[in-house]
């Protein structure tokens, strides 16, 4: 199996090689590149193509993205990052997962591991929709938040729900604590897993590991009521209750 490297840091680089060569010695980094201009370049002229590329999404020259605008890519991607700012831009590529540093090789076995999945289930390493499909099954697994003057990751599983205020949303934890986030409801929908965030209207996106009860309410709504002490009434909207009893059943 071969690998292309576009990394600008070269600590960074040898992590990936070392994580790499311990994942399986079969994996061979064909070349390494620290910048858009390079990788344009290198992908024009290349004679043969890797199976698989790790990029970085900030390099010396500007963000990967734009070496999308200048070559056709057709390879599945990990894409590498020391912010989550920037994984909805990734899932609209080749992208099979969103790596954030420091790296860990429990997160780089993971990513490979759904690579190497995809490529048993196909029987073809290089099928465009294929990838694109896989790409909407990535679901992110941790937000950064800041508290004070400090940066901290939440794991999404510690996650009881999130809501919106006016354009602020916000993140509560399940012991209660909240943070405002810089995401739109909308780009929260299309990173969380389905199967464990529901929408219930056009304010709360709630975890079904936290959901306590649910009560009929006016209007042949419904009220949910969460483990974490939450204030407001969380009410699925008449539109919704269908599709989130559905949810509740696991369909």
């Amino acid at each position: 199996m071969k690998v292309l490297i576009i990394e600008d840091e070269l600590p960074a680089v040898e992590k990936l090689k070392n994580y790499l060569s311990k994942f399986s010695e079969s994996i061979t980094v064909i070349d390494t590149l620290n910048s858009v201009q390079s990788t344009v370049n290198w992908l024009r002229t290349a004679k043969e193509m890797p199976d698989l590329l790790f990029m970085d999404v900030q390099l010396t020259d500007g963000l990967s993205f734009e070496i999308f605008n200048k070559v056709d890519i057709s390879l599945p991607i990990i894409f590498t990052t020391a912010f989550d700012e920037f994984a909805i831009d990734a899932f609209r590529l080749h992208s099979i997962d969103y790596l954030l540093k420091p790296i860990k090789f429990t997160d780089l076995s993971r990513a490979m591991q759904k690579y190497n999945d995809l490529k048993n289930w196909t029987g073809a390493e290089k099928s465009e929709e294929i990838y694109q499909e896989l790409a909407q099954q990535v679901y992110k697994d941790r937000f950064m938040v800041k508290h004070g003057q400090h940066i901290q990751t939440i794991k999404t599983e510690e996650v009881a729900l999130f809501y919106a205020d006016g354009r602020i949303v916000y993140l509560v934890q399940t012991d209660g604590r909240k943070y405002i986030i810089d995401y739109r409801m909308e780009e929260l929908q299309k990173l969380l897993n389905p199967r464990i965030f529901f929408r219930v209207n056009r304010t709360y996106l709630v975890n079904i590991n936290e959901v306590k009860d649910v009560a009929v309410f006016s209007n042949s709504r419904l009220k949910v009521a969460t483990y974490v002490n939450f204030a407001e009434d969380i009410v699925v909207s008449r539109e919704k209750v269908h599709s989130f009893k559905n949810w509740l059943e696991g369909l």
